[in-house]
C-alpha cells in the first residue's frame, strides 16, 4: 500500500510541475520575434493614431485637419521590423545602428 501511495504522490507531483525548457530552437526564436515586431508596430501605429486624433478638429461634422492620418502599418512593416530585431538578436550590424558623427573626415 505504501508503494502505491507513493507512486500515486510521485505521478501527481510529475504532473504538476510544469515542463522546464532552457533553450529555444531557433523556430521559437523566430515566432517570438516577430510577435515583439507585430506588437511594436501595433503600438507605434496606435500612438500616432491617437496623436491624430487629439489633432483633429470637426466642424459641420467633417473632418477638418492639417495633419495626415497615419498610414496603417501592413506585413511588409513587420517583417521588415522583425527582420531588424532579428539581424540585433544574431549580433550582426546594420547601418541604422552606427551613428554617423563619430567617423572622422580627413
Amino acid at each position: 500500500m505504501t508503494n502505491d501511495f507513493t507512486k500515486t504522490v510521485q505521478d501527481t507531483i510529475k504532473q504538476a510541475t510544469p515542463e522546464v525548457k532552457f533553450n529555444k530552437n531557433g523556430y521559437e526564436i523566430r515566432t517570438d520575434i516577430l510577435h515583439m515586431a507585430k506588437d511594436l508596430v501595433k503600438d507605434d501605429f496606435q500612438a500616432k493614431f491617437a496623436g491624430w486624433e487629439i489633432s483633429t478638429q470637426k466642424l459641420d461634422g467633417k473632418v477638418v485637419t492639417t495633419v495626415g492620418m497615419p498610414e496603417f502599418p501592413g506585413l511588409d512593416k513587420v517583417l521588415e521590423t522583425a527582420e531588424k530585431m532579428y539581424e540585433f538578436v544574431n549580433g550582426q550590424k546594420f547601418p541604422s545602428f552606427t551613428p554617423s558623427s563619430t567617423k572622422k573626415s580627413k
